[in-house]
């Protein structure tokens, strides 16, 4: 390395560990690309990952419970500091931070090699810390309105630790995998909820003036009390059978409810920028996947079941994932707030298809050994897209 390398060198690292979003999203996209790329010939049998974890479980508790919270933590340690006005997480404690949620990567592959339990210990600490630093900053802000943000990451880290006691004790998940699912989605809905109407607002007012979308009102209210209670009856009724047929009323009720919501938002004015369309089209698959599960509960469906799980994980957490990270990343490296071709055809067109041929492989199962490699592998390019094309943008500094 030349000297002038050197001495160059630090100021990259501390760049990089300047904003939450830059190693959290970096890391969070090859993460679900080396996730699938090595799951799906795991799962038809051809190679064979050095974890305790069953094929499936290891797919489960890596997405659940690695890529989501990566991007939840650079999505929260940037936004909180614009809800406080405190200052950024930053530096070495961002550093550590990664760290500690790359030794859970690292732990969980290797289970097979240090044992189960150590692997347990170091992956399940993230949520935690990562809860507790949000909520330091909010109770220093008296920010009292964003609570429900760190109760979410509480119920999360409940629900991977009864993901480690299933698999512990049963070798099989049968309820975590649905609490942290349920989880996730009551997030994007609240979320989603917040950024999508405001995104939509403020593009439709500069490039397209007319019916602009409401703000959080009293439907908005009862279309997410509904769907909480649907999600929590769903996720315990195969130990509650009388349950069964209650909540799936309640998701199709939850289902009919967020897509009436989403209609509110105006999608259909947003369609000369797909910067602002992929959050809807995002947000589509979280009504699709409450309607299917609805069914599958109230026709004891295994196809719908399914189906309505990978609109919920391949559609909406996959899209909406990739929807606020080239959007974040955008405003936070200075670029325009619209889509250039490269993200609009090599991520977004990607992940929609993936998500798409994830669920048709679940209501076609005679057609899995084409659609679930087909799947897998649209999945794995639109997240190394956002890593080819947004990676420098990462390391760019915002021009003021």
């Amino acid at each position: 390395m030349s000297h002038r390398a050197a001495n160059r060198s630090p100021s990259v690292i501390a760049h990089f560990f300047s904003g939450g979003f830059r190693p959290f999203f970096i890391a969070a996209a090859l993460h679900a690309a080396l996730m699938i790329a090595l799951w799906v010939p795991w799962f038809l049998g051809f190679i064979h990952v050095p974890t305790a974890l069953s094929p499936v479980a290891w797919h489960q508790h890596e997405l659940l419970f690695g890529f989501v919270p990566a991007v939840i933590a650079g999505f929260l340690l940037t936004a909180v500091p614009n809800w406080t006005g405190r200052k950024a997480f930053s530096g070495w404690p961002l550093g550590l931070l990664f760290g500690l949620w790359l030794a859970g990567r690292l732990a969980i592959a290797g289970s097979e090699t240090i044992g189960l339990h150590a692997a347990m210990t170091v992956a399940g600490a993230f949520l935690p810390v990562l809860a507790g630093l949000i909520l330091r900053e909010l109770v220093a802000a008296r920010n009292s309105r964003n609570y429900k943000v760190v109760a979410v990451i509480g119920i999360l880290f409940a629900a991977q630790l009864a993901f480690f006691h299933e698999f512990d004790r049963f070798g099989r998940i049968d309820m975590a995998d649905r609490m942290a699912i349920a989880t996730i989605i009551f997030l994007i809905a609240l979320i989603g909820g917040r950024i999508i109407p405001s995104f939509t607002g403020n593009w439709l007012r500069q490039n397209n003036p007319g019916p602009i979308p409401p703000g959080f009102e009293r439907f908005d209210l009862a279309a997410m009390v509904l769907s909480g209670l649907s999600l929590a009856a769903s996720t315990v009724s195969s130990a509650v059978p009388v349950l069964l047929p209650l909540a799936g009323l309640a998701l199709l009720g939850a289902g009919i409810a967020q897509f009436v919501r989403q209609l509110r938002w105006r999608p259909e004015r947003t369609l000369a920028e797909p910067l602002v369309t992929i959050l809807h089209l995002a947000f589509f698959f979280v009504p699709l996947g409450f309607l299917l599960s609805g069914a599958a509960l109230l026709v004891d469906d295994a196809g719908l079941r399914t189906a309505g799980i990978h609109a919920w994980t391949s559609g909406a957490i996959g899209t909406m994932t990739l929807a606020v990270m080239t959007r974040a990343t955008r405003g936070h490296s200075g670029q325009a707030l619209r889509s250039p071709a490269t993200t609009t055809f090599g991520i977004y067109v990607p992940i929609v298809l993936a998500a798409a041929l994830r669920i048709g492989a679940a209501l076609a199962p005679e057609f899995t050994m084409i659609l679930l490699p087909l799947a897998g592998l649209l999945w794995v390019l639109a997240f190394l897209g956002f890593v080819a094309f947004y990676g420098p943008l990462v390391m760019r500094r915002k021009i003021a």
